[in-house]
């Protein structure tokens, strides 16, 4: 996997998901450097761990953050994915430009943060395993998401993050579990201190979003939002809501 974060904000206007547009002058030219542009965006209550579980992907490394995030940024990775067949064979591989928004967990940036949610093809939601309130809070965040996201049921990823922490531990993994079941999401216990997990969340969604890309019945339509458009269920093209990732 090769990083890199050296695109401007003129790159970021290609369409969510579209494949990259060589040219021959300005910007253009770097997008020839990979096929799709995916956005995801992780959120969840402030202190959950959100910043320092981006730092710990990007960087491998863990970076203590005390100070919360202010309303959203984003941090940028390429890799190459392959999407994994249903029959367990490997498919065909793509240079993916990968970008992660951090997002404000606080009420007051509620109205900012939910604007980017239309844009983002995943979401990763995590809650703090020590931090009972943070789990009870997982079913407000999922009714944000069915509210401002592309479709009422995006690709999202619940984690349980600082499993570090076992000795300080107030949500079981057991009830983790059962809320994720009930809601039809994958469910990971991690920690951004460690790099527990870290990685195989990104994997895994990434593994859906490209898996739901690859199942439209257009290849001209996309199950996301374009110029900034909320697509609805009518609008969307034809889905297999059964599959899951290879995780």
């Amino acid at each position: 996997m090769e990083s890199d974060s050296d695109l401007t904000m003129d790159d970021l206007g290609h369409p969510n998901g579209s494949p990259a547009h060589s040219g021959s002058h300005g910007n253009l030219a770097s997008a020839a450097d990979y096929d799709y542009l995916i956005k995801f965006l992780a959120l969840g209550d402030s202190a959950v761990g959100k910043t320092c579980f981006l730092h710990q992907y990007i960087d491998k490394e863990y970076k203590p953050s005390f100070a919360s995030t202010v309303g959203v940024d984003f941090r940028e990775k390429r890799l190459v994915h392959r999407v994994p067949g249903a029959d367990g064979v490997v498919g065909r591989s793509h240079r993916i430009h990968l970008q992660l928004w951090d997002t404000a967990g606080q009420e007051r940036f509620r109205s900012l943060t939910t604007a980017f949610f239309r844009d983002a093809m995943g979401f990763i939601l995590l809650f703090d395993l020590t931090n009972e309130q943070s789990f009870l809070n997982i079913r407000n965040w999922l009714t944000q998401l069915q509210t401002h996201a592309y479709c009422e049921n995006p690709d999202i990823i619940l984690c349980g993050n600082k499993a570090d922490l076992e000795d300080q531990r107030k949500v079981s993994e057991e009830r983790a579990r059962e809320i994720a079941e009930k809601h039809g999401l994958p469910y990971f216990e991690t920690s951004a201190a460690t790099g527990q997990n870290v990685a195989k969340v990104v994997e895994c969604l990434l593994d859906m979003v490209m898996l739901r890309m690859e199942q439209c019945v257009d290849k001209t339509q996309r199950p996301f939002a374009q110029n900034g458009k909320r697509l609805h269920n009518g609008e969307m093209d034809e889905y297999d809501g059964s599959s899951k990732c290879a995780c």
